[in-house]
């Protein structure tokens, strides 16, 4: 991990930018992360492009510092400034056309565009957690928050460092992610947008059904992609400070 430049915001929250390899991302510590007092970590997910997810992902480190948490978070493969998939841009295509013509995407086209998302983004979380880790300010446990769901399926099931898991029901489900989902055990808290147009509910269901975890939370709530509720955030905290921090204890 190598750090490429740092702000210190307001509320004393260090944004510092850094490239894991060749991969670029950001890690927010809160001012109380110290190698005396090391803090846990929240990964926070997205569907890609650190530039424009900014805003939206600031806000969430800032909840994560109130919680006395760092947060990180890198691109997604293919996305932003990394090298374009032309497979992947053609599977997206396909798929917002259906979208658009008021049809559910195939199988095949959310397999051919997820999928390869999964396979590789999974090893580079897991390496985030490898570097972040080894700060001395970063001592864990580690949460995951966010999207891709089928992203966070498989990191949930597969890196035993993860502990919690808040899980945006916001994308398309592979039918490959039902086995992960079963192989989960982990505490897991889904948030679900009952309208959200490019989301395949049925499946998002399905797959909260089929987690393994003794501890699964749905959270639905009516209104679109973006319109998640203030107090939806506010019970996701909530999830996090107790089980991350009963962790620590």
């Amino acid at each position: 991990m190598h750090f490429t430049a740092e702000l210190r915001h307001d509320d004393a929250l260090l944004e510092r930018t850094f490239v894991l390899g060749e991969i670029p991302g950001i890690l927010w510590t809160p001012a109380t992360a110290g190698p005396s007092a090391p803090v846990p970590l929240l990964l926070l997910g997205h569907p890609g492009r650190l530039d424009a997810m900014h805003p939206r992902l600031l806000a969430r480190a800032r909840q994560a510092a109130e919680l006395g948490f760092a947060s990180a978070t890198i691109e997604l493969p293919h996305a932003g400034e990394r090298p374009p998939s032309a497979a992947l841009d053609q599977a997206r295509a396909e798929l917002r056309s259906a979208i658009r013509a008021g049809e559910t995407p195939s199988d095949d086209v959310v397999d051919r565009l997820v999928l390869p998302l999964v396979e590789e983004a999974v090893p580079e979380w897991r390496a985030l957690v490898d570097a972040v880790l080894a700060l001395p300010e970063v001592g864990g446990p580690v949460g995951y928050s966010g999207g891709v769901i089928a992203i966070g399926t498989r990191l949930a099931a597969v890196e035993p460092r993860v502990v919690a898991a808040v899980l945006f029901a916001g994308s398309y489900v592979p039918r490959a992610a039902l086995a992960d989902a079963a192989a989960v055990s982990i505490p897991v808290h889904v948030l679900l947008q009952w309208d959200d147009a490019g989301n395949d509910r049925r499946a998002a269901l399905e797959l909260f059904d089929v987690f393994g975890s003794a501890e699964k939370t749905l959270a639905a709530n009516t209104g679109g992609h973006t319109g998640v509720p203030e107090f939806a955030g506010e019970e996701a905290a909530r999830f996090f400070a107790r089980h991350l921090r009963s962790a620590t204890s």
